[in-house]
């Protein structure tokens, strides 16, 4: 491989000629050789959206001449749209700032901008009004709102739409409904799925409600909070800029001592994800517990045959659907216990373990995004009830008894059920031997269809 050579303020180093990148960049390279983790695409595009709109902003407060913002600008147009992904090569595992990753995203619009012949500094210019520390959690607000607003919000509404239709499908057909895995009483399929999409819809809730602190960003602080080197009017100009370009609505968080050194933001956010995984969870799970069989478990609905289920049993499907959204569930869960160390961990102006918050925050983001796109296009939407299993279950409960607790009592109603259970018959039968019921009285009274609610 051929070098050429760079030069910082700790003197010279060499870099590899195709390399856009300078000396700290290649500093941290050589530096940080610590597993296989890079920083997310998205959070780089993040940064790269800040250097566009800071340039902008510094060249309108006449900082910096028009030419440079130009060059800048065009840079990290470049960045943004994934074009030079290969030119970001620093490992998560690095400094707890993301400094370095910030004089990465600098140095490669530097040098993109000097193609251009334009000369541009990645600390004079491309950093201008900014420090790696006002900058970085800026990037993963902004990375995170985008994620979630433009990807993950759209999927959640989809699967929301699928259910609303399963509700419709399944309105009429009655099931018995389980609580603590045993037998409770009637529900439709219907009022189950709703359960579902109202889960949905809750934790669709919850992260709007998120995106109020989220949409606050860092930039303006600087260093340590005290917005040296960045003026009132660059940092107004540059919300102003940054809102016209993304039409998300961000806003200067009112205390820069707060938004550097706690990460409280993304802790909310990272906890309505976690709701969104453990109602994912619980769906995940009810619908392979009814699709269990097909001869040998619960077999109440069907679920789409994707692909063979077993390496050595023939003709075996698998819910691996459910299974795949599971995995996503719990690694958001644990996701999100690291965000809530790494938050807590922020020592006077600085918190230092921004790199792995991020990565964590946006890993769920996207796993969640992604996981839940497959499984509603893969499973959810092609559902089907059993009804004449649903019927079966439902017609040999035992909790069907529950119907003559108002007529006979608790205690009369819990002799019928037990007298069923231990001589296997039915809850009319038991209910005539004992003679607390007749069988018109049963008729009347026991009826599923009325068991349903409102």
């Amino acid at each position: 491989m051929s070098f050429r050579i760079e030069q910082d303020s700790m003197g010279e180093i060499n870099v590899p000629k195709t390399a856009l990148w300078g000396a700290q960049t290649e500093r941290s390279r050589q530096n940080f050789n610590i597993g296989i983790e890079k920083m997310p695409d998205a959070l780089i595009q993040a940064l790269a959206l800040i250097k566009k709109n800071a340039a902008k902003a510094n060249e309108e407060t006449g900082k910096i001449e028009p030419k440079i913002s130009e060059a800048i600008q065009e840079a990290a147009d470049t960045i943004i749209k994934g074009e030079v992904a290969e030119q970001f090569p620093l490992s998560l595992w690095q400094t707890g700032s993301g400094t370095q990753t910030n004089m990465n995203v600098n140095e490669v619009i530097a040098h993109l901008a000097s193609e251009k012949g334009v000369t541009v500094h990645p600390n004079d210019h491309v950093n201008m009004s900014q420090s790696s520390n006002d900058v970085f959690p800026s990037a993963i607000h902004i990375a995170a709102v985008q994620l979630i607003e433009h990807q993950l919000f759209p999927v959640m509404n989809q699967m929301i739409q699928t259910l609303h239709s399963l509700e419709a499908e399944n309105e009429k057909i009655i099931k018995i409904g389980r609580t603590h895995l045993q037998d409770a009483t009637p529900v439709t399929f219907a009022q189950e799925i709703s359960g579902w999409r109202s889960g949905l819809e809750h934790s669709y809730q919850m992260l709007m409600l998120t995106l109020k602190e989220l949409k606050q960003l860092a930039i303006g602080g600087t260093a340590v909070g005290t917005g040296l080197n960045a003026s009132k009017e660059y940092v107004a100009l540059f919300f102003k800029n940054l809102n016209e370009e993304t039409a998300l609505d961000f806003s200067e968080n009112p205390n820069k001592f707060h938004a550097l050194a706690s990460k409280d933001a993304v802790v909310f956010t990272s906890g309505a994800l976690k709701a969104l995984a453990a109602n994912m969870m619980k769906m995940a799970n009810d619908i392979r517990w009814m699709a269990s069989g097909p001869r040998s478990g619960l077999g109440e609905i069907t679920i789409p045959a994707n692909e063979p289920g077993s390496s050595i049993m023939p003709g075996k499907i698998n819910p691996t659907q459910c299974e795949a959204l599971t995995m996503v569930a719990i690694q958001v869960m644990g996701n999100d216990a690291t965000i809530g160390i790494g938050a807590s961990q922020g020592n006077f102006e600085l918190n230092v373990y921004m790199p792995v918050i991020a990565y964590n925050l946006l890993q769920s983001i996207v796993l969640l995004t992604d996981g839940l796109r497959s499984f509603d296009q893969n499973c959810l939407v092609g559902i089907k009830a059993d009804q004449e299993k649903m019927t079966q279950y439902v017609e040999q409960s035992l909790m069907l008894v529950t119907a003559l607790n108002p007529h006979i009592g608790y205690d009369n109603g819990a002799k019928i059920a037990k007298k069923a259970f231990e001589e296997n018959t039915t809850l009319k039968q038991a209910a005539q031997a004992l003679g607390l019921v007749t069988e018109e009285e049963y008729e009347r009274w026991v009826k599923p269809e009325q068991m349903l609610g409102q």
